[in-house]
């Protein structure tokens, strides 16, 4: 069987021969870094990430993303009960370094939960939904190291409050949109007046979570046969970031209303350390930043990845309209304030 040479590196320097591997899998669906599923003949089976070459171009936050996931994945693991997540086997963060950066974790079971549309039994999805609450509410009681931002140091040192971190990580994805001549439906000036206005807000928050900041669908595992189905992981910390762990609700919620999802509220308010969620002015003006921030996002990076034809159109048609009305959400709590 041939091997990768950067994979090869990766397990030779973790001490696996290649006569150990029984078989490596390309792993679609990721959007940044490489992943292959590797088994050993032992019996082991270990996810590998490295990152693309350096020289490809990125937004600012996506440097050294690898960080992030390390910090991800040993925080959950202080989470009591938070066992759907990979653990971290071994890691080398040094870009530097003759195999270059990468990470093996253990895998998770499952697929990821979007493939079993239309396919759950009675009553299943709801119970999966309060899971998924039950596990999220324990990782946001993880402890934070005591300050906010992206672990990785991307765009600097931690910050010490929420309001200046996120500050910084808004002003990063406005930068890349005026570097890359992004498309996007307000200028960047405009946007980052607008979020800047509603900063305030943000000193509602005084404790540091790990936030995923990217639980969509793809990237919560499913287990497990019909009508006995569980989450088998949360799988692809590596946007995570020390912050509000409301933010999560964009990516959980995604193009939806966090609001209605009453199975996942109940298993989160079981587990999370504020209890039960009260969705209050504060709340919905900040999910409103949140959810400006992840559409930037999306609409930012179709230029360094270089969308192009129907999925481009796709992402212009579907985000750029929610990023609008994200901003008048914005502009709407500071008319009221006033």
């Amino acid at each position: 069987m041939t091997i990768d040479p950067v994979l090869s590196a990766v397990l030779g320097s973790v001490g696996v021969p290649p006569g150990l591997v029984a078989s490596c899998t390309p792993l679609a669906g990721g959007t940044y870094n490489a992943v292959t599923r590797v088994a050993l003949s032992d019996g082991r089976v270990w996810v590998v990430k490295t990152p693309p070459p350096a020289a490809g171009d990125h937004l600012a936050y996506e440097r050294d993303l690898l960080v992030n996931e390390v910090t991800f994945y040993t925080a959950a693991a202080d989470a009591a009960g938070a066992t759907a997540v990979p653990r971290v086997v071994h890691s080398g963060l040094d870009p530097a370094a003759p195999e270059g950066a990468y990470v093996v974790m253990t895998a998770c079971p499952g697929l990821p939960w979007h493939t079993f549309t239309g396919a759950m039994a009675d009553g299943e999805e709801p119970r999966l939904r309060g899971e998924l609450g039950r596990i999220v509410g324990r990782l946001h009681g993880v402890a934070g190291p005591g300050g906010f931002g992206y672990p990785s140091g991307a765009l600097g040192p931690l910050a010490p409050t929420w309001r200046q971190a996120f500050t910084t990580m808004t002003g990063a994805v406005l930068a890349d949109a005026r570097r890359y001549a992004a498309r996007l439906p307000r200028t960047a000036a405009d946007i980052g007046e607008v979020l800047g206005a509603a900063s305030y807000v943000l000193d509602d928050v005084t404790r540091p979570a790990p936030v995923h900041f990217d639980l969509w669908q793809g990237n919560i595992l499913v287990a497990g046969e019909p009508g006995a189905r569980r989450i088998g992981g949360i799988v692809d910390g590596e946007r995570m970031f020390w912050g509000d762990p409301a933010a999560d609700f964009v990516s959980l919620a995604l193009f939806g209303d966090m609001e209605r999802d009453k199975d996942f509220l109940a298993g989160y308010g079981e587990s999370a350390p504020g209890g039960p969620v009260e969705f209050d002015a504060s709340l919905r003006l900040r999910l409103a930043l949140y959810r400006s921030y992840l559409y930037l996002i999306m609409l930012v990076e179709t230029v360094p990845r270089e969308t192009a034809g129907e999925r481009l159109e796709w992402t212009w048609n579907e985000v750029a309209p929610r990023l609008e009305a994200a901003l008048g959400e914005v502009e709407s709590a500071l008319r009221g304030k006033g």
